[in-house]
């Protein structure tokens, strides 16, 4: 009889591969431009992949600074969201392995031993059994199938999620400390500044002792003096905000992170775009949105192979006897096999409101989709604007500093020779400060914009990252100490 409940087994999957309902998944089109509206070629630009600029997995490394190297190659182990999102895809995997047990037969022994003493005088008894259940629902409709279907595409999407938190992480990583190191440049421009001041008051102070230079004029030397140094304090909030970030994104408390500043000039990167067609495999919330699809269009299968009637197989056998040496003798031997099929005729619409709720929900993940892939071409373009613009605002803001600079020369030395009030320096040396800040701020909204284009791109992510079904593992390692031992960690900067 095991016999027979085996080959029928093996008969009934047999014709398992040739009917599974529900509708097969294709990947359907999305808006994509032949070019991007604001890529303007820079001499020396060509037309490539956008993995062909970026080191694969390390694309910060094109700014070329080895602080900011380490800091990101810090982000894998300590970052809590990515341990999230790593857990999120280990659950995945393991709903994966728990829909693939639908393919095969429950089975279960049991050994019981009893001993009764019935009342009115009868004797005792005992009773030895020795039995093996098992029972089997062939996949005949496919359900089983689509689940691992969907289970399948919702793990490629944890991963793909587990992609685009890693990818959000060093942007936004490369985001702060770029910021911080510009915080650095406006320090020791404030700093240089400060000290030229402190030498034109006491220039102003040593006229005024002659009786060629008036109080007001050492009162707004001073002024701009104490002005430029309260501004070179506030630096250090803003670059220890910065630095508090960047900490928690590498998991660790703000005191045990120390960035120690440098007079390294990160060079802004030329970043070449590639075509737009590539876009849809290389952003991870793109491979996300379109593997949440998939998975909706297989629970549409699901709720289809619902219609159909369920078949289920059964063996039960074993041996039954009053004594444990009978127990083994096929005299005490028993068995039964069944077949059992069910089908629901009446539910009150309870399976058609389910599919039509399950091509509703597709029908939400495929508009999600397109607006998400609207929403990536966007960023580029809004990333490429930025450069251009920016860049040309730039070359215009090094004229003013430029003139800016000349004007302080000229008004100091006219000043100097008696034919100009202090004022008119004081006006020239706010006017080349202010537009030395300038200066920098376009400088720092060119390096954060470079990099959000880098990570509008994909950050050298591609889709063939994603595990294949055959590589989505079935048994993941599991970690049953959610709460380890408190390490202390060392505080240490970057080396």
């Amino acid at each position: 009889m095991r016999r027979l409940f085996c080959t029928g087994a093996v008969a009934a999957a047999a014709g398992l591969s040739a009917c599974t309902v529900g509708p097969n998944y294709r990947r359907p089109s999305a808006p994509v431009p032949a070019e991007y509206k604001e890529a303007q070629p820079q001499p020396g630009w060509k037309i490539s992949q956008p993995s062909d600029m970026f080191n694969r997995g390390a694309w910060w490394s094109i700014y070329d600074d080895p602080v900011l190297d380490g800091l990101e190659r810090r982000i894998d182990i300590s970052n809590q969201n990515l341990k999230a999102a790593a857990a999120a895809l280990a659950q995945s995997e393991q709903l994966v392995a728990e829909a693939r047990s639908g393919f095969f037969p429950t089975t279960d022994v049991n050994l019981a031993a009893q001993r009764e003493r019935p009342g009115g005088g009868l004797p005792i008894t005992s009773l030895f059994t020795d039995q093996v259940t098992a029972s089997w629902t062939p996949d005949f409709w496919g359900l089983i199938r689509r689940e691992v279907e969907a289970n399948i595409a919702n793990a490629q999407a944890s991963a793909a999620d587990l992609a685009s938190a890693r990818l959000s992480a060093q942007g936004t990583l490369a985001g702060d400390y770029l910021q911080l190191r510009i915080a650095d440049e406006l320090y020791r421009l404030l700093t240089r500044l400060s000290k030229d001041y402190a030498e034109s008051l006491r220039i102003t102070k040593n006229q005024y002792a002659a009786g060629v230079a008036a109080q007001s004029d050492v009162s707004q030397a001073e002024a701009l003096w104490y002005s430029t140094q309260a501004q070179a304090v506030a630096t250090r909030l803003t670059r220890a905000q910065f630095e508090h970030a960047i900490a928690v994104l590498i998991g660790v408390p703000p005191a045990d992170l120390t960035i120690a500043p440098t007079d390294y000039y990160i060079q802004i990167p030329d970043v070449p775009p590639g075509l737009p067609s590539t876009l849809l495999e290389r952003r991870p919330d793109i491979a996300a949105a379109e593997r949440t699809m998939a998975l909706a269009n297989a629970e549409i299968g699901v709720q289809v192979a619902a219609f159909y009637p369920t078949i289920s197989l059964s063996l039960d056998a074993g041996t039954e006897a009053a004594t444990i040496a009978k127990l083994f003798q096929a005299s005490s031997g028993f068995w039964s096999v069944g077949a059992n099929l069910v089908e629901t005729v009446f539910e009150g619409g309870l399976r058609h409101a389910q599919l039509q709720a399950a091509i509703a929900v597709f029908n939400q993940d495929l508009a999600n989709y397109r607006q998400t892939v609207l929403t990536a071409f966007q960023q580029v373009e809004d990333e490429l604007a930025a450069l251009r613009i920016l860049a040309a605002e730039a070359k215009v803001q090094d004229d003013a500093v430029a003139a800016a600079r000349e004007a302080v020369r000229v008004f100091n030395n006219q000043y100097l020779a008696g034919t100009v009030a202090y004022t008119s320096v004081v006006v020239a040396e706010e006017t080349e400060l202010a537009d030395l800040e300038t200066a920098l701020t376009i400088r720092e909204n060119r390096l954060v914009a470079s990099a959000s284009l880098i990570q509008a791109l994909g950050g050298g992510w591609y889709a063939g990252e994603l595990p294949s079904p055959a590589q989505v593992k079935a048994t993941a390692p599991l970690n049953f100490n959610p709460l380890p031992p408190r390490v202390p960690v060392q505080g240490q900067g970057p080396s």
